[in-house]
């Protein structure tokens, strides 16, 4: 398997910054050992039947790393391929997506229809890490816990990599032709960074491994919430300045003409009978 050119954005760079992003905001018992999941599951009791799935995405992740390190160009990914059974279930690690070491807020929400809405709300989902001792379950990473495993939203921050990728995504998404000729462009991108840092830890990777596609989206709801916003102001405006007796807008200038023009085109396709245009035909062309 040849190496690809490397992309302005990629998934796997974007989920490592995510990774590392989340985990600056966590508590791990030995951070080195126990900040990297192998699978992610739902509940504690879900861990036994998966050790199977983490230990192959363990081997598949080594095998990358390997391969990525090597510099011998003649080697295939395949050359790397890492046996399950050298694999200690022991060290595998489970991220389990659960609420029960969120504090509660009763009323944030008046209705409530999950366990998320009665609880702190969060940068993103919360989460534990595990790992097998013996028979048991160990407890060895607590998301949203500072060093003193104290409840903490402010203990972390997002990497200065990731902070970059969301201005090289905006920036580059705001180059396109849909988008470029607008005269507020800047604010577009300005709301867009907002929104990024907002939801941009949201990104569920269990759900999903493609956080550019979620990004762009948010990313796009932004530019075309303010396109809305400016084109509502728009109206505003030129209908006080019609109102004045002055020039509105060019665009609105331009839309008036293409609603005579198919105005016009309703009087040419119809049927004149007594040479005259029926009463009711009058009534439809200057309807707005």
């Amino acid at each position: 398997m040849a190496r690809r050119g490397q992309n302005y954005l990629n998934n796997k760079d974007m989920l490592r910054q995510i990774h590392t992003s989340k985990a600056n905001y966590s508590w791990f018992e030995d951070r080195d050992k126990h900040h990297q999941y192998d699978v992610i599951v739902n509940d504690v009791k879900e861990i036994r039947e998966s050790i199977e799935q983490a230990k192959q995405n363990r081997a598949d992740r080594m095998q990358k790393e390997a391969w990525e390190l090597n510099t011998d160009k003649k080697k295939r990914q395949s050359d790397f391929l890492v046996d399950l059974d050298t694999i200690d279930k022991n060290d595998l690690v489970f991220r389990v997506m659960t609420f029960e070491h969120i504090p509660d807020e009763p009323g944030r929400k008046n209705n409530p229809k999950s366990i998320a809405d009665h609880k702190v709300k969060l940068n993103f989902p919360p989460f534990k890490h595990y790992v097998l001792d013996g028979r048991k379950f160990k407890e060895v990473g607590i998301s949203h816990y500072n060093k003193n495993k104290e409840f903490d939203l402010q203990g972390g921050k997002i990497t200065a990599k990731l902070a970059n990728m969301y201005i090289k995504l905006v920036e580059r998404y705001s180059q396109r032709s849909n988008w470029r000729g607008y005269t507020y462009i800047d604010e577009m991108r300005g709301q867009a960074l907002l929104q990024l840092t907002q939801i941009g830890l949201q990104f569920n990777e269990a759900k999903s491994d493609n956080p550019f596609a979620y990004y762009t989206a948010a990313v796009n709801n932004s530019f075309t919430r303010v396109l809305n916003t400016e084109k509502k102001n728009q109206g505003i405006r030129d209908d006080l300045l019609e109102k004045s007796g002055q020039m509105p807008s060019w665009t609105r200038q331009l839309e008036h003409e293409m609603k005579s023009q198919e105005r016009w085109q309703k009087v040419i396709k119809t049927r004149i009978t007594d040479d005259q245009i029926p009463t009711e035909t009058i009534k439809e062309i200057y309807a707005d």
